[in-house]
Parts: structure tokens; C-alpha cells; sequence
């Protein structure tokens, strides 16, 4: 059933933002939230109040009084929490979630894998991945079978690698970016070593093209592909760059590189969550992402991956074979493991592998129950609006924070400004992030102003500031109140350097 909020969603167009003198204001801001068809969903989680960011003691928390029923409400101003690119915030209803979890693990010991309880709201251990797949499919653009709910971000790139990085003589290269994240490079190098190749031979490092950019114009990615199109086996690249927040043409390059032969993996970390996906009909290879940034599950909490239907085919194996090849095998060669066998005999304790079909599949043990109740109490939350209008949403309030950060508001002169934007311009490039690059020297004096003021956000040493308003749970006030601390803290800074 359509939920309420879809529907309004669906008739609902966001009005364009003035961009005069009213615009700067806090009146303005709030006029925005009042227009906004999703801002219901913002009472969905738990945004820790300023008194909260500053205590040292869990116990001296109104919010964990309040939630832990010690008081009626908590007390105290929200902080401003724009950091959901590193760790979401707390859905309300992950408490009664794993509650719930913990009163059947108590009550029910082992049998929880397999009894059905007629108040639960999902299904016995064994079979919980079929409550978190249809939703996770829906945020990634997948068929519910090409979903996995598994691992954690990392693992889940090693083991798809292990499967879909076959190097031969002639082709034998990965295509990595130069500036992915540092656990990407580790995870590609040790692949190549375990292969007995040399990154500084078989890595090919993809950089900005212009001095002063971070970014990696779809032309100049195209151009590498076709320079090393006849010696790459493997091109892996983020969906959403962690630094600039550049959100590439996934589906172009996907195409691009597979025309010349290519296998095509994504790291969806900052993606997933944040921006539409349609990765079956963008036929990518392989994905991973985790679900602790934009998906809300906690930290380090069990992530995901998906396998085009293509790779995810199970047939008989070749009678009396002794390759190991797909064709010999039945399946796409892998690193297996006993939950990715076939259900009706995975309790049979046998010693030969028949993989589900799909990406669960590629499974290897039961999942953390705990950690799959977390992401489901997030999916549920989901489900009460849709990928693209969350994205309407995230367009419209990254602009606006745009509008405030580099438009002139009254008594302000742009030459004036200690930072400028290294995240694209164009809405269409980017997600719900803009990285902001500091002046020298500014940014640990601009960070603990910044803290100092209940203002949440993330830093990339030596002088960057990401700035990440999710749609879920951030509004417009948020935008503003960051920026309104934001230029104080950066006007501070440059007294204290100046020496004044």
C-alpha cells in the first residue's frame, strides 16, 4: 500500500527557494521545513540534543532518561546533526526492535531460528534475510534475489573480487581511483598480491586531470578505460566519492567499460541511501556498500551487496569434471560458505556445495540476527517514502545550503570567504554532500567552534569539511543554523590567525 507520505510526495512539487534578503534568515528556513511533504519522518529518529554532544556520562542524558522512561521528555535544544555520510542517526524504533529480538532469544533459545512467533514482526532467524531483502532492493534498484544482506563493506569487496577478478596474461589490470577510500586500495592490493602481481604493474590509479580539482570528469574516466581497455580485467570504482562527494555516471561508465570487455564492480558506501540506484537496469556486474552511513543501522553494523542475475545462475555441474570452471561447476566459481547453500540441505551436514541461486549465494555464515534487526527497523522507515522523493528532497536542501554558503547575504563580500566548494555544483554530480575546503590552518579551531555549538559534521585532514544533510532527518533550519555557526566559527578562526 502507498504510504501517505508517498502520496503527497507524488502531488507535491518544491516551490523554488527565494534567493533575496529574506532567504538568509531563520523565519525563512522554518518556512521551508512547513512546506516540506517529508518532514514527519524527521520525529522518526532520535537527534541527540546539544546538552547531549557535550556530556560525559550516558546516564546524565535527558534523552536516555527520557527513552529509558526515568522522565516524561527530555530537555534541551537538538543539536545539528549533519554527518549521516559517516553514521546515521538512531531510528526511534530500532529499540523496540532489538528488543523485541532479545525477548525472543530469551524466551526461545535456540528454537528462535525456526519458531514463529505470532506477535514477531518478522520471520524465525533462519529466514530474516527475506523480511530485509524486497526493501534493500527497492534502495539499490535490484530484483529481490540479486540482494544480500551480509558481511560488512569491506569483506563483502573481497569476496566479490575473489569471484569476479579472474586474471589471465592478457588481461589482468584493475581500475581503481587514485583517491578512494584507503580500505578500497588495501582490499585491490592484496587482491593483486594474492595473484602474484605487483600493484605498481597491474593498478592503474585514476587522478583529477585539473591541478586544482578533486573531481573526475565521465570523459577523462572513458579515456583511461580506452588507454588500458586491452590489458584490464576489473574496473572498481565509488559510486559516491568519500571526499568530494562526487556522484559518478554509474551507468554510462558501467556500459563504457564493458563494451571493451571489462568486468564492472561498484562501491556503493556513500550511495546507498542517498541517491537513486538502478543497478539491475544499469546491468553493473557487482556492488557493495554498508549500512551505517545513509541507511541508519549503526556503527559497523552488517552490510550488503548485490550480483546481476547473470552471475547469480545455478545449473547442474558437468558429470565426472574435474575443472573448476562455471560451466564445470554449475555456478560462478567463489569463496563458499554453508549459508550460502541450498536451504534444503544446508542441515544435512554434506561436504559438496550447491549454492542458492542469486546473490545469497554467496553467503558463508548466519548473519548477526542483531545486526539485521537494526537494518530492518531502518528499512522500515524507508519504506515510508520512496528513493526519488527523497532525492527531490536532497536536491532542493543541498541547493539551498549551497545559496547559503556562497551567496552574498547582507554586509557579506565573496572575496571575503576562507572556503570554497570541492563537491560538483551541478545537482545532477553529487549527493546529499558538500565538502567544503578551508583556508590553511583554520580547520581545527573552525571544527571545535563548530562541536562547541552542538554543530555535528565530519573532517578530511588537512582542510576539509564535510557537510551532509540527509534527507530523512534533516530540514532546512538545520542548513541554516550550520551556516549561521559555520561563518562565525570561520570568522573567529582568521581573528586568532591574524592575531587579533
Amino acid at each position: 500500500m502507498e504510504s501517505t507520505l508517498t502520496s503527497k510526495m507524488a502531488s507535491f512539487t518544491l516551490p523554488p527557494f527565494s534567493k533575496g534578503p529574506e532567504s538568509y534568515s531563520q523565519e525563512y528556513a522554518t518556512s521551508l521545513d512547513a512546506q516540506d511533504p517529508l518532514r514527519d519522518i524527521r520525529k522518526e529518529f532520535i537527534i541527540p540534543t546539544i546538552d547531549d554532544t557535550h556530556t560525559k556520562r550516558i546516564a546524565d542524558s535527558s534523552t536516555v532518561q527520557a527513552l529509558s522512561g526515568q522522565v516524561k521528555s527530555r530537555s534541551g535544544e537538538e543539536c545539528t546533526y549533519l554527518c549521516g555520510n559517516s553514521l546515521g542517526l538512531q531510528p526511534r524504533r530500532t529499540r523496540d526492535y532489538v528488543q523485541r529480538y532479545l525477548n525472543t532469544w530469551a524466551i526461545k533459545g535456540v528454537n528462535g531460528h525456526w519458531q514463529n512467533l505470532e506477535d514477531g514482526d518478522y520471520r524465525p532467524w533462519v529466514d530474516m534475510e527475506e523480511d530485509l531483502k524486497p526493501q534493500m532492493a527497492k534502495i539499490v534498484g535490484a530484483q529481490t534475489g540479486e540482494v544480500a544482506v551480509m558481511e560488512t563493506l569491506t569483506a563483502n569487496l573481497h569476496l566479490l573480487m575473489a569471484s569476479f577478478y579472474r586474471p589471465t596474461k592478457e588481461r589482468y589490470k584493475i581500475i581503481i581511483e587514485g583517491k578512494a577510500f584507503p580500505s578500497d586500495h588495501y582490499a585491490v592490493q592484496s587482491q593483486l598480491h594474492l595473484h602474484h602481481l605487483h600493484h605498481s604493474e597491474a593498478l592503474v590509479e585514476l587522478s583529477p586531470p585539473e591541478a586544482n580539482s578533486s573531481l573526475l570528469p565521465t570523459s577523462y574516466i572513458l579515456s583511461v578505460i580506452d588507454a588500458h581497455a586491452d590489458s584490464t580485467a576489473l574496473l572498481l570504482l565509488p559510486g559516491i566519492q568519500y571526499y568530494s562527494g562526487q556522484f559518478f555516471d554509474i551507468r554510462t561508465i558501467t556500459a563504457y567499460a564493458q563494451e571493451r570487455g571489462i568486468t564492472v564492480g561498484w562501491d556503493l558506501a556513500h550511495a546507498v541511501g542517498n541517491v537513486p540506484l538502478e543497478l539491475h537496469d544499469w546491468n553493473v556486474d557487482f556492488a557493495a556498500w554498508c549500512n551505517y552511513k545513509y541507511m541508519n543501522g549503526g556503527p559497523g553494523v552488517i552490510g550488503g551487496l548485490f550480483v546481476h542475475e547473470r552471475h547469480g545462475k545455478v545449473a547442474e555441474p558437468t558429470e565426472g569434471s574435474s575443472e573448476v570452471s562455471e560451466e564445470a561447476l554449475g555456478f560462478r566459481p567463489r569463496l563458499s560458505g554453508w549459508w550460502g547453500s541450498e536451504k534444503s540441505v544446508r542441515f544435512r551436514m554434506g561436504s559438496q556445495f550447491t549454492p542458492l541461486p542469486g546473490a545469497a549465494g554467496f553467503r558463508l555464515s548466519n548473519q548477526s540476527v542483531l545486526d539485521c534487526t537494526a537494518v530492518l527497523a531502518s528499512l522500515s522507515v524507508y519504506g515510508q517514502t520512496t528513493m526519488q522523493d527523497l532525492r527531490t528532497k536532497s536536491l532542493h536542501l543541498t541547493a539551498y545550503l549551497e545559496h547559503l554558503l556562497f551567496s552574498d547575504a547582507p554586509g557579506e563580500k565573496s572575496s571575503d570567504r576562507p572556503y570554497s566548494l570541492i563537491t560538483p555544483s551541478n545537482p545532477e554530480e553529487r549527493g546529499a554532500q558538500l565538502s567544503l575546503l578551508l583556508k590553511p590552518g583554520m580547520l581545527d579551531f573552525v571544527q571545535a567552534e563548530l562541536e562547541a555549538h552542538g554543530v555535528i559534521i565530519d573532517e578530511r585532514r588537512p582542510d576539509v569539511i564535510r557537510v551532509a544533510p540527509a534527507p530523512l532527518y534533516n530540514n532546512y533550519t538545520d542548513a541554516w543554523r550550520f551556516t549561521k555557526v559555520f561563518k562565525e566559527a570561520c570568522k573567529k578562526a582568521l581573528e586568532a590567525k591574524n592575531g587579533h
